[in-house]
């Protein structure tokens, strides 16, 4: 909070009189500052304890103990060695010895997994183009600095809401629906859910731009779309650039879940096993959307270092 000190006009500027006020000043402005971090906290901590109470954070139910009796206990206390108890479920057997066959019986489905992982990186790509494509394109007419018209703006942001506000999962249901289960309801889904998203952070990358190179174009009578090309994208190419590597990233994750609802993917791999309480192919398949995703996240790291590198020169 800004406490900068002002002096009051009638008063002495030099002197024992005005250090006097000046400490009554700062002291005054010190408790108002207090005051208000105190008020503010309170609020916060009521807030959440709002908050944990209607999500059940101090809920108390009946649990079954070891010895097969039943007693109240805290949900929170009763719930965490349960999740503990499902993580060592997902674990197999490991044996250096028989290292070999184990892992091997532990992905004992790689072939079909692999191909389904391909698909869904493949769905992760299509979507991210068609999200890149839509919410670069309306980045900025929904940038209120670029925007030719306030109604334009308006109709876009709203648009950009919805796509970004309904979850993937969603709009997967809606679209097996429309195209049937496949991976173009997953490619529609999280495209749509990209475009809304990209566009959002595209546009804040458009208004915080430098407008003197637009106002440039404008002046040797280029239109609208010259100032667009020569102005603003050369300023947000960077940042257009990190944030689609990120939402690939994003999307791939998305993408292995999305075909829970038949949208393709591994989501129907790892429905099937949820299903049949296969524990182990669970986190068989966890290992491989984790390997997935360091990987893409190594090779698109690099990818955005080698980018800075050359716009720098």
């Amino acid at each position: 909070m800004d406490i900068t000190y002002t002096p009051h006009p009638e008063r002495p500027l030099h002197g024992p009189a005005a250090i006097a006020h000046w400490r009554e000043d700062y002291d005054r402005i010190r408790r108002r500052s207090r005051w208000q971090w105190a008020i503010g906290s309170a609020i916060f901590f009521v807030l959440v304890a709002l908050t944990s109470w209607l999500g059940d954070f101090f809920k108390v139910t009946q649990v079954t103990l070891p010895d097969g009796t039943r007693d109240w206990r805290w949900i929170i206390s009763a719930g965490l060695p349960r999740l503990g108890e499902y993580l060592a479920k997902t674990v197999p057997d490991l044996t250096w010895a028989t290292l070999g066959s184990d892992l091997g019986e532990w992905f004992w489905r790689w072939r079909v997994w692999l191909d389904l992982l391909l698909e869904t990186i493949l769905i992760a790509w299509m979507a991210t183009i068609l999200g890149v494509a839509g919410g670069f394109v309306l980045s900025f007419p929904a940038a209120r600095n670029l925007s030719p018209n306030r109604a334009v703006t308006w109709i876009i942001r709203r648009y950009l809401e919805i796509a970004r506000t309904v979850p993937d999962l969603v709009w997967a249901l809606i679209f097996v629906f429309c195209f049937s289960v496949g991976p173009m309801a997953g490619v529609m889904a999280i495209g749509l859910h990209s475009c809304g998203a990209l566009g959002k952070l595209y546009s804040e990358v458009n208004e915080n731009i430098d407008m003197r190179p637009l106002d440039g174009v404008k002046a040797a009578g280029g239109t609208w779309v010259d100032q667009i090309r020569y102005g603003a994208v050369p300023q947000i190419l960077p940042n257009i650039i990190s944030y689609t590597l990120l939402r690939f990233e994003i999307n791939v994750r998305s993408s292995s879940i999305i075909g829970y609802v038949g949208a393709g993917g591994l989501g129907q791999e790892i429905r099937t096993a949820m299903s049949l309480q296969e524990y182990t192919d669970l986190s068989a398949l966890f290992v491989i959307v984790l390997v997935t995703v360091i990987v893409i996240d190594t090779l698109s790291e690099k990818l955005r270092h080698r980018i800075i590198e050359m716009e720098q020169l």
